[in-house]
């Protein structure tokens, strides 16, 4: 038992100390990004958002877009119903926009995520005018400067997209608090990943295309029976070879109190969604994060045989509180990358580092539910409608 002990225990401080040395480059790609200068492409752009329901902070968030520094660039709102609460609150935000604001009803999906039936109606209705298209999401709050950071690197020809990522803020009280800490970790853990060219995806609420390219990879075609706008978009660039650059510098802040019912229910989907458009890392994350989780479970078995049998266990309490500590330690260097990429919300970090580091050795084993989770079924619920993900290019809509 004891021989079993330390190989799998030795395995996971190898897999974590590797883990940490890529924490480290994580960093230093960052501190990269930031030094880089935004340049002057400033091509007119359409920045589209798609909208549902009257969610908390909305209008703050809406009001937001109205702001960037960018010289030229307009908004679109794209809903699937006139009828739907965060109409009014797109009006009020016109009316106080200096900025062209359009709202587009796409009508009800149609073998499809309402996301994406959103989106393929407002780039279909989009004037040609447009060089390039920006997607986001209604629930981030961006900085001013976020737009032109997004857009500029398009000047290169040879790049595909350009992302962003979201951060969430902690929010709530009691065991809203918790698990609002708990998603801003398992976030985090997410957003460690962005960076090396060959392992970058598109997220939906951060990213900017050149129209030509768009259309080029056909996208639109891409999108058709899909419910993940960016895992799609994702596919059809990498089906073309055309990289995808991650701007660090373009982190889009989320405030949202989260209930546990809600955290499971998003990292559930998440990781159902990656399965089914991304088997790879799906298997492999989902794998790796079960390792951790099945071997320090084991290792408190072990412990705990020991402390009742009397045997000495002081020394392998020690060993295995090594595979934690390292996880703790990568969750630290991401608050000091994330504090150097969105200066403008150092003030409200400090709630963020206490969920990044003291979660950090926690979060494998809710990717570790996840992944169990969704091995067992493809049906999802978004935005209060039910899916089936039969495959990438195909949608059930099982409720409305």
């Amino acid at each position: 038992m004891l021989e079993i002990f330390y190989v799998v225990v030795i395995l996971q401080i190898a897999l974590g100390v590797y883990s940490l040395w890529n924490g480290f480059a994580w960093v230093t790609m960052v501190r990269k990004r930031l030094t880089s200068h935004a340049g002057f492409y400033t091509p007119q752009a359409a920045l589209i958002c798609p909208c549902k329901g009257s969610e908390r902070g909305l209008e703050e968030n809406l009001l937001a877009l109205t702001r960037f520094d960018y010289p030229n660039y307009e908004i679109y709102f794209a809903l699937a119903t006139s009828l739907d609460p965060a109409v009014k609150i797109i009006e009020r935000v016109k009316a106080a926009s200096q900025r062209p604001v359009h709202i587009l009803i796409a009508g009800p999906p149609e073998d499809c995520g309402e996301k994406v039936f959103n989106l393929q109606r407002a780039v279909e209705g989009l004037p040609e005018k447009f060089e390039v298209l920006v997607f986001t999401d209604s629930d981030v709050r961006l900085s001013r400067g976020w737009l032109t950071k997004l857009i500029a690197p398009l000047q290169d020809l040879r790049i595909g997209a350009t992302t962003g990522y979201r951060w969430i803020f902690p929010g709530g009280t009691g065991a809203s608090s918790l698990a609002s800490a708990m998603a801003s970790a398992w976030n985090a853990a997410v957003a460690t990943l962005l960076g090396k060219p060959n392992d970058n995806f598109c997220w939906g609420g951060a990213t900017a295309i050149r129209r030509k390219t768009f259309d080029d990879v056909q996208v639109l075609e891409a999108w058709k029976g899909a419910v993940s706008d960016d895992f799609a978009l994702t596919s059809a660039l990498q089906q073309a070879n055309r990289p995808i650059v991650f701007c660090s510098e373009c982190f889009a802040a989320t405030f949202h109190p989260w209930t546990w019912s809600e955290l499971f229910e998003f990292t559930n989907r998440q990781m159902l969604i990656t399965r089914v458009y991304s088997h790879r890392r799906w298997l492999v994350g989902g794998l790796m994060n079960l390792a951790y989780a099945l071997t320090m479970l084991y290792a408190a078995s072990v412990i705990l045989y020991c402390i009742v049998d009397g045997d000495p266990w002081g020394h392998l309490v020690l060993v295995a509180l090594a595979v934690p500590l390292l996880a703790a330690m990568k969750g630290a260097l991401r608050i000091v990358a994330i504090n150097e990429a969105i200066p403008e919300w150092k003030g409200k970090l400090q709630e963020t580092s206490v969920a990044c580091v003291f979660l950090a050795p926690i979060v494998p084993f809710l990717f570790a539910w996840n992944f169990v989770t969704s091995s067992l079924s493809k049906r999802i619920r978004w935005r209060g409608i039910r899916y089936e993900l039969v495959s990438p290019n195909s949608t059930r809509i099982l409720k409305r």
